[in-house]
């Protein structure tokens, strides 16, 4: 289990950091996000309900990361995100995706932070 929570560490890192790059692309050629993006921005939020089962069960293994990995890997996250959809809603025209991008840039941060916290770097 261990294993696959660093490993899916390092996908939810790199797969936020696409979709950072993505919307910033999105917003230089000045087009609105396409299925494909969606649908990587609804792979990513269940990836961080799936991290967040496999650290409990680690977690009930008894492992103890530092309490900012609990933070930075899933509270802010998702207060973000929720966030993100709260604004989206009450967007009348493209860009729909603005305020996700917006969030990918510190939802990469935050859980790029994570997995430092959970390797023991810094």
């Amino acid at each position: 289990m261990d294993t696959f929570h660093r490993v899916e560490g390092f996908a939810i890192v790199g797969g936020w950091g696409l979709l950072l790059l993505w919307g910033i692309v999105l917003f230089v050629i000045r087009k609105d996000a396409s299925r494909p993006y969606w649908w990587l921005l609804t792979a990513l939020q269940v990836l961080i309900v799936v991290q967040l089962l496999a650290g409990l069960i680690l977690f009930a293994m008894g492992g103890r990361p530092p309490l900012l990995h609990y933070f930075y890997g899933v509270v802010f996250p998702a207060l973000l995100l929720g966030v993100a959809h709260w604004l989206t809603r009450s967007l009348d025209k493209p860009p729909y995706h603005v305020f996700f991008t917006i969030a990918s840039f510190f939802v990469f941060g935050l859980t790029l932070r994570a997995l430092m916290t959970g390797l023991g770097i810094g």
